[in-house]
Order: C-alpha cells, then structure tokens, then sequence
C-alpha cells in the first residue's frame, strides 16, 4: 500500500465542544486473522513486560546512582518503536524534538499516541487520574512515571504543584490540551487550565513549549478513524481492532517550533498558539 503523507489543511472549526460520533464499523476478520491478532496480542504483552522490567531496572539504578545510569529512558523509546513495528505502523517524522526541559502540547485521538511521541524522544505524560485504576494500564503507567491530575477545581492546587515538581527537575512533560481524545477529524480548543505551572515566576524562564500534531493514516480499505479511541469506547476492544488489523498503517509526528514560555505574556496565549500550530498540520 502507498500512503499520501502530504498535508492536507483543515479549517478551522466553529464549534470547540466534541460531540463523540458513532465508532466505525469493521467486518469480522476470520479465523486466520483472529489467530495473526492473538499472536501480535502475545508479542505486545511480552514486549511489554521485558521492556517494563528493563526500565524499572534502570530507574531504580538510577536513583542509587545520582542521575548516572540512564538507559531506561532509552529503553522506553525502543520499547514503543518496537511496539509500533509489531502492528505494522509505519513512523514519519516531521521537525525536530526539543531538547530543553518543558512541555510538549499535542492533539489526543488514541492511547496510541502515547507510543507514536515516546518512540521520538525522552518525556513523560500527564493523565487524567481515572487512568491509575484501570487495571494493569494504571500501574504501568505509574511505573512509567505519568503524572496523573484530577480534573476537580478542588485539586488545582495540587495538581500544579506536581506538574512544577516535575518541571524543576527539568523534565519534558506532554499534556493533550483537548482534555479529550476524537476521532481525529479535528482539532478541539485547547484549554490552558494546566499551563500554570510553567508561569511560576521560578521556571519561567527555563522552559520551553512545543506544539506537536499526530496524524494517524488508516491502513487501506480502513475507516480514516481506525486508530482513533474516543467516548464509550471498549479500551481492550480497541486495542485488538489495532493489534489485528493495523498491518499497513502508518502515523506521522509532526513537531512544530519550539518557543520559550517566557516569549508568552500568559497561558491563554501559550495555549491558542499551540492550538493554531498543531491544526495546521492536522490531516483528515
């Protein structure tokens, strides 16, 4: 299969709330592709629990070594190229990561995005805290150090609290603005309610921000929303669609200018110029 990769522009939208559509329809895919599924299903979860224990590893080496031994991280990064090879994804990258300490501000249609930005470079997620419960996800995810926030007024104190701790440590955070995933028809408002950490006047001035556009291209005969995951969605189902049937697919990562935090008189601007970069890479 031949995948166009060039851009495709998007308007921008009127409307900034996402009424979750219907997700697609997929034929059955047979007992020979059932098999092919529970096979890959296997790879993932050996690939995964190696990887695991290699980075908890790392991570525990590293702390009793004053910052010396770092090759978890690495292992992190061929631990989601790998993954996204296993199912057949093709990786296109557009521009450069950064390398300052900061964040990362990314539109979210998968879980699968988490695999597409690791597999580029060195950084660590925000979640909403609901992921921490969900069996076996949450604890890895733990393990993987995400920051989890609550979405509660309650607990905005806190939750910036934890972002600037990370943030001091000079750590590059990725955090999905939209607060929501889509089918990846669009580019929702990006809210800049967890933004506040990188104006404390104590790391303002060290860190930088970098817009980043994920493009998910379905394999041929798919729906263009095959890797997307949104509303009501069956995680574990999803997860077999795309292990199953994603042979042929591909994703592109397209990291746009990286700009001090300093350069913005405040979060609402960091956050719309975000928004604008990432919607004019975003492809339908």
């Amino acid at each position: 299969m031949t995948t166009d990769l060039a851009p495709t522009p998007t308007a921008k939208p009127t409307a900034v709330t996402w009424n979750a559509a219907a997700p697609p329809h997929l034929s059955d895919v047979g007992v020979a592709g059932k098999a092919m599924g529970a096979a890959r299903v296997a790879g993932v979860i050996l690939l995964t629990a190696l990887g695991l224990v290699a980075f908890m590893a790392g991570r525990w080496l590293h702390a009793r070594a004053w910052g010396g031994v770092t090759f978890h991280f690495a292992v992190a990064r061929i631990w989601a190229r790998l993954m996204l090879r296993l199912m057949g994804v093709r990786r296109r990258v557009v521009g450069a990561p950064m390398a300052q300490a900061g964040v990362l501000l990314a539109n979210h249609a998968s879980w699968a995005d988490i695999l597409a930005i690791r597999a580029c470079q060195r950084v660590n997620f925000v979640s909403k805290a609901d992921v921490r419960a969900w069996p076996w996800i949450g604890w890895i995810a733990e393990q993987c150090d995400t920051v989890f926030i609550e979405r509660r007024r309650s607990a905005s104190k806190a939750q910036e609290d934890a972002l600037l701790s990370r943030l001091r440590a000079g750590e590059r955070l990725c955090l999905f603005p939209e607060a929501t995933s889509t089918d990846g028809r669009r580019v929702l408002a990006f809210k800049s309610a967890l933004l506040s950490a990188p104006f404390e006047p104590s790391v303002r001035d060290a860190l930088w921000a970098q817009p980043v556009t994920v493009n998910w291209i379905a394999p041929e005969g798919l729906p263009v929303e095959f890797y997307c995951w949104w509303g009501d969605m069956p995680f574990e189902g999803h997860i077999w669609d795309v292990v199953t049937r994603s042979r042929g697919g591909a994703v592109e990562i397209v990291f746009h200018e990286p700009r001090p935090v300093g350069a913005f008189p405040d979060r609402k601007t960091l956050a719309q110029w975000a928004e604008d970069a990432v919607r004019s890479a975003k492809r339908v």
